[in-house]
């Protein structure tokens, strides 16, 4: 069974390197998962997303490098 967590903003932008502005445009484009609400005022990320985006991630560079 796969743990899942909730990922608060800071540790998003850790784990994938990227900006806040760069996490939304990409959630506005469609190719990083979306935030779920988690009150009035919060939001944050399921782990499983985006540990899933980050190994697509890996995926998609090491196979244009073949």
């Amino acid at each position: 069974m796969v743990h899942k967590s909730i990922l608060r903003l800071p540790e998003v932008k850790a784990r994938t390197g990227l900006s806040r502005s760069s996490i939304y445009n990409a959630i506005k484009a469609g190719t990083f998962p979306a935030h779920v609400s988690l009150g009035a005022r919060a939001v944050g990320w399921v782990s499983t997303e985006i540990d899933e985006w980050i190994a697509a991630r890996i995926s998609a560079v090491r196979s244009t490098l073949k």
